[in-house]
């Protein structure tokens, strides 16, 4: 039963980490051109949106390690 759980978290988190990392822009135009991040860095606020997208993708992926980790461990 705990295990069908942490698959279940696990599978969230993963879906998760995939749309943020999609909603980073790169060296080119990212999926976040299409919510208003292509306005320029002179936009107010728009460096402390991308520090919070940053900061919320390390908490997913760190979760991320520690549903693969328990996973692992368990189904061994």
């Amino acid at each position: 039963m705990l295990t069908i759980a942490i698959i279940a978290v696990h599978v969230l988190v993963s879906m998760a980490l995939i749309l943020l990392i999609l909603l980073h822009s790169g060296r080119g135009s990212g999926l976040s051109d299409m919510f208003g991040g292509g306005m320029g860095a002179s936009a107010a606020g728009s460096t402390v949106m991308e520090r919070n997208l940053d900061r919320i993708t390390v908490m997913v992926a760190i979760m991320f390690t520690f549903t693969s980790t328990i996973l692992t461990i368990r189904l061994q």
